[in-house]
């Protein structure tokens, strides 16, 4: 497989990850992630497995009516088996129970992949909040 295709793949990757998230697609969004992934900077605290954090981010949805989240082109570096990328985005979140009122984020993923007889997985994914409204 070529550089050109596995970065095409790893951006395939975030932007089903995305689409995942905002069409509350959780088998879709789970299948992003590798079964021992490493979640960073969601939250307080490192939440390690797939399942784990597949739950959590179905739960924090609640909170929202609508989603949207916007991927920059990445910045990728693929090293045979594995791969990082950083990728910026801006999402916005729609909050319930109220008059339209929104929570927009603009962050960084920073993402490592290992790839996986399923394909690209990611193993690793920080977040890096740059500023919210």
């Amino acid at each position: 497989m070529s550089d050109a295709d596995d970065r095409r793949q790893l951006q395939d990757v975030m932007l089903s990850y995305a689409a995942a998230v905002d069409e509350r697609d959780m088998a879709r969004y789970r299948a992003c992630f590798a079964d021992d992934v490493e979640i960073v900077g969601f939250d307080a605290a490192i939440v390690k497995g797939g399942d784990a954090w597949t739950a959590s981010v179905e739960s924090q949805l609640g909170a929202f009516s609508k989603t949207q989240h916007l991927m920059s082109p990445q910045l990728a570096t693929v090293s045979g088996n594995t791969a990082s990328a950083r990728t910026d985005v801006q999402a916005l979140h729609v909050l319930k129970n109220t008059d339209g009122a929104t929570f927009t984020l603009w962050a960084t993923y920073l993402t490592d992949f290992k790839r996986t007889p399923e394909g690209w997985k990611i193993a690793r994914h920080e977040l890096v909040v740059r500023h919210t409204q």
